[in-house]
């Protein structure tokens, strides 16, 4: 009986092990609340254009106006500047694996979104739309004011 009951642990701990890096992560520092201002995006030519294309639609459908600057641009180029970052993989599918949204206002960090499923291998949630994602990122990084508790 206990040989059966150490034995059982000892699955379950490796179980558990094994599990925890098959993780997705998240972490996302919101900006302070803004109202309907500008915010220059430094393009990246490294990263997918899909990824622009659904972070400017995001932040527009939230009422910014969206101004794209180059990539060299300066942190304080405009009073509010964001920056991306993105890699895909292949898994069966190709998928979005990490995402890096920073935001800058007058220069210094504002806010910050991650999204990391490298570690994901062993989870389904990592085949999400980068689109979704995307958008999912822009809700929290950027929250309406009018649904803070």
């Amino acid at each position: 009986m206990i040989t059966t009951s150490r034995s059982l642990l000892t699955v379950t701990l490796l179980s558990m092990a094994a599990l925890s890096g098959c993780a997705i992560h998240q972490k996302v520092s919101p900006v302070a609340t803004l109202n309907g201002e500008e915010i220059c995006v430094r393009d990246n030519d490294k990263v997918r254009d899909g990824f622009l294309s659904s972070y400017r639609s995001a932040l527009e459908a939230k009422g910014y106006v969206v101004r794209v600057i180059s990539p060299t641009a300066a942190h304080d180029a405009c009073a509010l500047t964001s920056t991306y970052n993105a890699h895909w993989s292949w898994d069966l599918a190709t998928y979005m694996a990490f995402a890096e949204i920073r935001v800058y206002r007058n220069g210094k960090p504002a806010g910050e979104a991650t999204y990391d499923a490298r570690r994901g291998s062993g989870s389904f949630g990592k085949f999400i739309s980068a689109d979704t994602k995307i958008r999912e990122l822009v809700e929290e990084l950027f929250p309406d004011p009018r649904n803070a508790s």
